[in-house]
């Protein structure tokens, strides 16, 4: 199986394919279709790790004694929450 960087990868090739000038109506309808594939896959794949951090971000801090959830500053400027 393809890792998702190379799913995307050929996702972008099949959209810029499908922008050529010389490309023939039933190429782009087969690029079309493989696109939508790697699309729904890709979308499957996302949905689980969603979940997988969903998960993670729902367990309890073994350090923390009150048992909230870990507070992580993935999107924060300078300890600031966005």
């Amino acid at each position: 199986m393809k890792s998702f960087e190379q799913q995307l990868q050929r996702l972008e090739q099949l959209g810029n394919d499908i922008k050529r000038n010389d490309v023939t109506l039933e190429e782009a309808l087969k690029y079309f279709e493989e696109g939508i594939t790697l699309a729904r896959g890709m979308e499957k794949e996302l949905d689980k790790i969603e979940g997988k951090i969903q998960i993670l971000m729902n367990q309890p801090n073994p350090q923390d004694k009150t048992g909230a959830a870990p507070v992580l500053d993935l999107f924060s400027v300078s300890g600031e929450e966005l």
